[in-house]
């Protein structure tokens, strides 16, 4: 042991001066000879990168391990949160039999008619006729596929209008924002009656709303039934803000995107006269 002490401080001290002296013939080469280290480097990058990745690959699949288990841990959770929310809809789905059923005995005990079949139709908006003094829309539906004047034009969201003029081809719908269109809705929570008034903006509202009623922002709008002309519980829009001491309403439709209307018979029958025979129910698109 004592005897390999001073061999081994001098291999070390030999090593160093070994690497200095090849550093400095591989800078004399490379000055002398800038192809031959050229090649040289390249050939040392072919040994050295099968060797680099080989070390890697450990890492890479350990890695990949830990993506897996952090998957499976955001799936394990997620799996739970389904189940609760399984779980709410399944005693949702129990109270919303639960409330059917009693529905129809109610009507049953009360002898209330149920609702009419409804029919609708259908159509593309091919025209924006919205402007300073008249906002409405051309659909490409009328008498010849069911539609009639008075009916109701809704989309997905919500109300959009009712038809106005109608011929045998196309149907122009008047727009909840028209400054001539006056909805008779409802506050959903405190059910306070109002009418929705247009006023050719983007919003509407409430007018003739009852003194002692405090709607919220928020609060949802929906139609009431009243006039004949719709039904009730067609969403409208929500409360957003007031202005002169009226709400405001955000109608649901966004008005500017419209596609596709469907125009419905309510089988209300409406107060608006008919400017037409009313029409066969054989049309197309849902009659």
């Amino acid at each position: 042991m004592r005897l390999a002490a001073p061999f081994r401080g001098l291999s070390q001290r030999f090593a160093v001066l070994g690497l200095v002296l090849l550093s400095v013939a591989l800078i004399a080469v490379g000055r002398a000879e800038p192809r031959l280290l050229e090649r040289l480097r390249v050939a040392v990058l072919d040994v050295a990168v099968p060797v680099v990745d080989a070390l890697s690959q450990p890492v890479v699949a350990t890695q990949r391990v830990a993506d897996h288990v952090a998957d499976l841990v955001s799936i394990h959770a997620e799996n739970a949160q389904l189940r609760e929310e399984n779980a709410r809809l399944l005693q949702w789905q129990l109270v919303a039999r639960s409330l059917d059923v009693e529905n129809r005995e109610l009507r049953r005990l009360l002898q209330v008619p149920g609702d009419p079949p409804l029919g609708f139709v259908t159509g593309r908006v091919i025209a924006n006729a919205g402007g300073s003094f008249v906002q409405s829309v051309l659909v490409l539906a009328g008498t010849a596929d069911g539609a009639a004047k008075g009916h109701a034009a809704v989309a997905p969201e919500g109300l959009v209008g009712r038809v106005t003029d109608i011929g045998e081809r196309a149907a122009r719908v008047l727009l909840l924002t028209d400054m001539n269109s006056h909805v008779p809705v409802v506050i959903e929570n405190s059910r306070e009656r109002a009418i929705a008034a247009g006023d050719n903006s983007s919003r509407l509202r409430l007018l003739f709303l009852s003194p002692t009623a405090q709607p919220q922002i928020g609060d949802r709008v929906v139609t009431s039934g009243h006039g004949g002309v719709f039904p009730p519980g067609i969403p409208v829009g929500a409360v957003v803000g007031f202005r002169d001491g009226s709400p405001l309403i955000q109608p649901f439709v966004d008005i500017a995107r419209l596609d596709f209307v469907r125009i419905v018979d309510f089988g209300l029958g409406g107060v608006l006269p008919q400017g037409a025979p009313p029409p066969s129910r054989g049309g197309r698109g849902g009659r």
